[in-house]
């Protein structure tokens, strides 16, 4: 469940703007879906990856791909998961997620 003293992404992106969207992400999404049992959050954050790269949301892919790292996948095995999409969901759906990638993996160092 989200911490309710500290704002959340979604609280910070839509506020009172989509109080609905704010309340179904945090609660429903990440306070209900990524905390049950049947997958590991790090198993989750790679399915999320996947799904998001294959749908070409790379905007969402940011957030994930940091969400990823603290979930304990590896900066490698992100990249080989981008590199092995590329033979399923397209060459530039990969090249754009592997560049948002890149990005979010310096501005973590």
């Amino acid at each position: 469940m989200p911490d309710d003293t500290v704002p959340t992404g979604a609280q910070r992106m839509f506020g009172d703007f989509a109080p609905a969207l704010v309340h179904y992400t945090d609660q429903l999404l990440f306070g209900e879906v990524w905390e049950r049992l049947e997958l590991a959050a790090r198993d989750r954050s790679l399915i999320t990856v996947a799904a998001l790269l294959t749908a070409g949301n790379t905007e969402q892919l940011a957030f994930h791909l940091d969400y990823a790292k603290r979930n304990g996948v590896t900066e490698t095995e992100l990249i080989e998961a981008i590199t092995h999409l590329a033979f399923y969901a397209g060459w530039p759906k990969a090249m754009s997620a592997m560049a948002v990638a890149k990005q979010v993996f310096a501005d973590s160092h």
